[in-house]
């Protein structure tokens, strides 16, 4: 159950950050790793579009800014990656619960 909920979120996070389709066995830590580089890089490079992705992703303005502001400098792309990850996994489990008629 809980492979394939990664999965979906992984998928969901995929086509915001062009990730690369999963050529190995999967699982979430890479996962995340995986976007914390594409994070880094956009930090770097492609800003408005990283936030533009957060606002979509609905990630939270606060949480957002915290994380901005107050993550170690080194941190910053990690933490982010794990914040989007949670946010996605949450809208799975979401959509889940209510296709599933609870």
């Amino acid at each position: 159950m809980s492979e394939s909920l990664s999965q979906e979120t992984f998928l969901l996070l995929r086509k915001d950050f062009d990730l690369p389709d999963k050529t190995e066995e999967f699982n979430e830590e890479k996962a995340i790793a995986t976007l914390s580089k594409v994070i880094a890089y956009m930090l770097d490079r492609e800003f408005e579009r990283l936030l533009q992705i957060c606002y979509r992703i609905d990630l939270g303005e606060e949480k957002l800014k915290k994380i901005l502001h107050e993550s170690e400098p080194d941190q910053v792309a990690s933490d982010l990656a794990r914040a989007l990850w949670a946010r996605q996994k949450q809208k799975v489990e979401i959509r889940r619960r209510y296709s599933a008629g609870e």
